[in-house]
This record gives structure tokens, C-alpha cells and sequence, in this order.
């Protein structure tokens, strides 16, 4: 698969647009989609199993292909995602996972779901959409922050996250792919405290959150915003090998294999930039307080020498990383103290981790002095 550096949509002969609605998503949809890349495919039947809409769609979805499809190793069961919400405005967010799919994903061998068609709008709309495997029907189990999987199963993750690092570690091919944002520069990224500042408050009104706020945090909220507007011009300021990056890389959005390996789903923040972001969002969500204490420099180290044994040079010393590491909770503190437990992830566990982490760490103080 080529790649290039184009935003355009991937297969120029489509010119019908991509669905906006659940009532046009059906198998004669389907068929004449999937054509683009599989000449002479029919999907004869199309069975929903399950819908859930959020901010994106995932619909779950049983097929039934002619011999073509068969033979293209589209299995008979798979999940269909894009935004199909109605009313709801996802931004580029699922374009952004499509070209994901397209461009990175195989020739990376990055740690994701299998997919076996994306592709996007190039009218601007941010309207993408990707054909990959119905995790639910191969019997793993999806992460949630509630979720412990100990010192040892975040080991393994990070193996997975320095892969993801490591293969593109100071490539070139970042900077040809136009499409991907750089870390800490993206709108989003810099924006989202400023956009949940509303829920940020709601939490931090209630007696168990203000609880575990910081006494710096209590005096003064606006001190918060101070704070991850100085972690933005760190990042921002900082130079060095680059690699891809997850950008949102809790449990929650991770899956375990039947076999034990960990993959990482919800693709809409991929990034390019430095690997602190992923591995301080994913250690100190996953860990509890003690596990994170006794455990935490020895952690970067294992993740440090998985870095190094992909080929990526001139990573950090471990007394580096960790320096790094004791600034990056700020951007897990504005994450999870946003976080509406109807969203789906339970946050007051997450807010005491980060928060007790930036304590342990001195982060506000590192940072503001920076």
C-alpha cells in the first residue's frame, strides 16, 4: 500500500458519499462500497447484532458474502464504525481513524484491530469509515479503568506501546504522512481542558473529588488551566526523535487477545510526537497508587529497552524518562478530571491515580518553574 502524503479520499472512483444516517447503512450499501477495493463482491445479506452509538458509531454486524468476499478473508462477523449518531458532530475524528487504518496500521504492525476496509470523505466533512474485526465475537476482553491487570500486564502493554514507537522512531515516513498532527500541537489537544472546563468543575464540586484536589488546585482552579498550558509549551518546545503515538492510551482503550497480547482500539487521536504522552496516560491509569510507587522507574526502564530493541536511536536516559514522566500526569489530571461516568469509564478512581501521581512527582511545581 502506498504512502502517500494525501488527504484525499483513498478511492477517487466513489463518488457517492459516505452514509450520515443508520437508515442508508444496509448490504446494498455495503456492496457498492467494499467494490472499491474488492472488484465483483456482493454482500447478499446484512444481520445487525448490535448498535451502539456514542461519539462514533460501532455497529456489529453478521454477513453474508458471495465467493469473492469469502475469498478476501472477510470473516462473518465484523464491526462497522463511523458517525452514524444523529445530530451528533464528531469532528474529523473518524476520518482520521480511516486513514489510520489505510495507511499505518499494516505497514507498521501496530498493536489494532484488523481491518479489512477504511475510507473517508476529502469534502472536509471529517466522515470516515472502517470495516474491521467484531472483537466481541473472538472472545477476548476489552479494557475499562476499572479493570487491574497488575504490574505484569502493564509490562506487556508497554511492549506493545514501544512497538508502536519504536518502528517509525525519527522516520521520515511521519513527515510524508501530512495528515497525522503532531502531538501537543493539534487543536484538540491544546484546546480539550479549555472545552471540558465545565465538566472539570461539575467534578470538582462534588465532596469525593475535591477531596483528592491539590491544595494548589483548591486555592486557585485557575492554576490547573496554568498548569497544562505549561505542559503544551514544553511538549511544544521540545526537539528529538518522534515516532507515532496513540494520544489517548488508557485501558479503556486497549483489548486483550485470547492470546494474551494487548491491541489498542479507538484509533481518533493518533498522533505524531514523543512516546511520553502514551506511556504515562497508559502506566498511571492502569497501576493503583502502591503498585505505581514501588514499581514505576523500573517500568520505564522495561519500556526504555523495548524502545531500544526496535532499532529507535537516541532514545532518552532512564534518569531522563523519568524526568519526563513526572511531568506528564497534567495532561492524565485534565483527562480524567472532565470524565462523566456516563460516558462510560468510571473516573474517580483515574482522578486519584493522576492526581496522586502529580504529588509524588512534584509536577505542578517542575512545571511552572519550567
Amino acid at each position: 500500500m502506498t504512502t502517500s502524503s494525501t488527504t484525499n479520499s483513498p478511492y477517487p472512483a466513489r463518488t457517492e458519499k459516505l452514509p450520515r444516517n443508520l437508515d442508508q447503512v444496509d448490504a446494498a450499501w455495503l456492496t457498492r462500497t467494499l467494490n472499491n477495493k474488492y472488484p465483483g463482491i456482493v454482500v447478499e445479506d446484512m444481520k445487525v447484532i448490535e448498535v451502539r452509538n456514542g461519539h462514533t458509531t460501532k455497529m456489529r454486524v453478521e454477513l453474508e458474502l458471495n465467493d469473492i468476499g469469502k475469498k478476501a478473508g472477510i470473516p462473518k462477523q465484523v464491526c462497522l464504525k463511523s458517525n452514524w449518531s444523529d445530530g451528533f458532530d464528531s469532528g474529523d475524528i473518524c476520518a482520521l481513524e480511516a486513514r489510520f487504518y489505510f495507511y499505518i496500521r499494516d505497514a507498521l504492525g501496530v498493536p489494532a484491530p484488523i481491518a479489512y476496509y477504511a475510507d473517508w470523505d476529502d469534502d472536509g466533512s471529517g466522515q470516515g469509515v472502517v470495516m474491521m474485526e467484531d472483537l466481541v465475537s473472538i472472545g477476548g476482553v476489552f479494557g475499562h479503568s476499572t479493570q487491574h491487570i497488575g504490574v505484569d500486564g502493564v509490562a506487556r502493554g508497554l511492549e506493545g506501546l514501544a512497538i508502536l514507537h519504536g518502528n517509525w522512531w525519527g522516520s521520515p515516513e511521519l513527515d510524508r504522512h501530512s495528515w497525522i498532527q503532531t502531538s501537543m500541537v493539534a487543536h484538540v489537544d491544546i484546546s480539550q481542558l479549555e472545552f471540558l472546563w465545565r465538566f472539570i468543575e461539575l467534578n470538582l464540586n462534588k465532596p469525593e473529588y475535591d477531596k483528592l484536589a491539590p491544595q494548589w488546585m483548591k486555592e486557585d482552579r485557575s492554576r490547573f488551566a496554568q498548569l497544562f498550558n505549561k505542559l503544551i509549551a514544553y511538549e511544544q518546545a521540545q526537539t528529538g526523535p518522534r515516532g507515532v503515538v496513540h494520544g489517548d492510551s488508557h485501558l479503556g482503550n486497549s483489548y486483550l487477545r485470547p492470546d494474551g497480547n494487548r491491541i489498542w482500539i479507538d484509533w481518533q487521536l493518533v498522533r505524531k510526537g514523543r512516546p511520553w504522552r502514551d506511556v504515562t496516560y497508559f502506566m498511571l491509569g492502569s497501576l493503583t497508587v502502591d503498585e505505581r510507587r514501588q514499581n514505576e522507574r523500573e517500568l520505564l526502564k522495561h519500556y526504555r529497552e523495548h524502545l531500544v530493541a526496535t532499532g529507535a536511536k537516541d532514545v532518552l536516559t532512564l534518569d531522563q524518562i523519568w524526568e519526563e514522566y513526572r511531568r506528564w500526569p497534567a495532561y492524565g489530571m485534565q483527562s480524567w478530571a472532565s470524565n462523566q461516568d456516563e460516558w462510560g469509564q468510571i473516573g474517580l478512581p483515574m482522578v486519584e491515580r493522576f492526581f496522586k501521581a502529580a504529588e509524588d512527582l512534584d509536577t505542578y511545581n517542575l512545571l511552572m518553574k519550567s
